[in-house]
């Protein structure tokens, strides 16, 4: 019906359908035109699709330390000054830099087919296309006998380092198909086979850990290591990284592991060819993207808009945390816009190394004491394409009345949908805002609702563009956008007052943030 009435009516039509008229699309409790402005802006000339479309499309992954983030970062640069906001990089350290190829792995034994898999980030090349046989893991009954075949078996070969599921049917289909009961037994059956895969193949050998017997299975000269990190849907992989030195590490999808796994068992005696390219960049210098709209009153009191910008390379990042990044680069858009002489400064934080332990923020946190100790509040996003539901007050126990007055000037189409945890406890350091939280800034994380961001699209090789919801990140926009102004009317500084915490609990230590790869 919908598109009948787009085809009868037109195009002009459904603009209005979707947008509608500032006066109706949205109802104000006081007529301060700049938030009506701030409205309109997000929600009528939104350029979202387009920073989206450029970061996630165009410049793709951006692992910390590779091409990609350095892009990134340049990137940011260059679309802040193109909005006259001033913008730089600004150098937090190093890190081991990598930059991923091509990746094409095909069984060829006991027939020909293409498998679905990439290599790991920071995992070693192969040099070339390389054969060899696939076997698994062996179920041992000491550490000798696990001895004797990493002595023999190994070397050359690719070894299989996890256990392979049982089933690569979504979850919901045991719900929506299965007898009663179907789902809980599936789910008990995949538990036992992997206690037993940990005490039969990993702990009989003497390994206390997955990571420690790959690392021997490195060095006794596997050609590679094959696992599958397997979410429960199908095609849906969270692919991390590795620290094999010589080993290529692939992910494999769970059909293609499954497959693998059986012919292996079974005496089948599969072997692939793989051709797997990548580059050691050695340390290379990594940064965070600052930006600046300097305030005419308040100068060195501050705003910040934080989001990290790095992202894990099995697909693009885009809700993890592109999302959060394109969010923070259009408030600062719509604001230099809209309200480009705020009282207080504002500031952009696009964070590098938050998957690595937060270590852009930290050490932003670390260098910055001047900034740190005069931040107003500080909003950060990180958490998928949803519309804004939840937020803490972090254990500020006076920022309720703060809140309370900011949001009951928003729209009620937007704040319906917020929950206040009021104070609320502080984060131990789950995304950027906690390295300021530490520091006893007022920093407060805009949580969003998951649309399935885990397990569907945190950290795994789905996490795509088309999965951005944008009208939900529009309505962020518009949120923050607001949250900015309004802060800014603020006569004095949000209150850092800090709640007691119950006997066992402590606010998080401040580190200051690796600067170097791990050893």
């Amino acid at each position: 019906m919908f598109a009948r009435l787009v085809s009868t009516l037109g195009a002009a039509v459904l603009v209005l359908l979707i947008l509608p008229a500032p006066s109706q699309a949205q109802t104000f409790t006081t007529d301060d035109p700049v938030l009506e402005q701030l409205w309109v802006e997000a929600m009528e000339n939104s350029h979202l699709e387009r920073l989206g479309h450029e970061l996630m499309d165009g410049v793709g992954p951006r692992l910390t330390g590779s091409p990609g983030i350095d892009q990134a970062h340049d990137w940011a640069v260059e679309t802040l000054q193109s909005w006259g906001i001033t913008a730089e990089n600004r150098q937090y350290g190093t890190w081991n830099g990598w930059r991923r190829g091509i990746t094409h792995i095909d069984m060829i034994e006991p027939r020909v087919q293409s498998l679905e898999g990439m290599m790991v980030a920071w995992s070693p090349s192969t040099d070339g296309p390389v054969d060899g046989e696939v076997v698994v893991i062996p179920e041992v009954s000491s550490e000798a006998e696990f001895q004797a075949w990493l002595d023999s078996e190994v070397e050359g070969r690719f070894v299989m380092t996890a256990m392979a599921p049982p089933t690569c049917r979504p979850d919901y289909h045991y719900d929506d198909f299965g007898s009663s009961g179907a789902r809980q037994r599936m789910a008990e059956a995949r538990q036992e086979a992997q206690q037993a895969f940990n005490q039969n193949r990993i702990g009989a050998a003497g390994f206390n850990n997955a990571g420690a017997m790959r690392a021997a299975l490195d060095q006794a000269g596997a050609a590679g290591l094959l696992q599958t990190g397997f979410v429960g849907r199908p095609g849906t992989n969270r692919i991390f990284s590795t620290n094999t030195e010589n080993a290529v590490t692939l992910d494999l999808s769970c059909e293609d592991y499954g497959l693998l796994f059986r012919l292996a068992e079974h005496g089948s005696a599969p072997v692939i060819r793989v051709n797997a390219e990548a580059e050691d960049l050695g340390e290379v210098p990594v940064y965070n993207t600052i930006g600046v709209i300097e305030g005419s009153e308040k100068s060195d009191e501050y705003i910040m808009l934080s989001a990290h910008f790095d992202s894990w390379d099995g697909a693009t990042g885009a809700t993890d945390n592109g999302t959060g990044s394109i969010l923070m680069l259009e408030v600062m858009r719509i604001l230099a816009d809209v309200y480009p002489n705020p009282q207080r400064t504002v500031k952009i934080g696009l964070w590098g190394g938050e998957e690595q332990g937060l270590n852009g923020s930290r050490r932003f946190v670390a260098d910055h004491p001047d900034v740190v100790e005069n931040i107003h509040v500080l909003f950060n996003q990180d958490n998928g394409t949803g519309r804004i539901a939840n937020i803490s007050g972090q254990g500020f126990v006076e920022s309720g009345s703060f809140w309370g007055r900011w949001l009951s000037q928003v729209p009620d189409q937007i704040t319906t949908h917020i929950n206040l945890n009021l104070p609320g406890m502080p984060s131990g350091g789950g995304t950027d805002h906690a390295a300021f939280v530490c520091a006893g800034a007022p920093a407060f994380n805009l949580s969003a609702v998951s649309w399935g961001y885990n397990p569907y699209t945190w950290h795994t090789n789905r996490d795509t563009f088309d999965k951005i919801v944008f009208e939900e990140v529009r309505n962020n926009a518009a949120l923050i956008s607001m949250l900015v102004y309004l802060a800014d009317q603020e006569a004095e500084p949000v209150s850092r007052a800090q709640r007691t915490l119950p006997e066992g609990r402590s606010w998080p230590s401040c580190s200051p943030g690796r600067t170097t790869s791990p050893n």
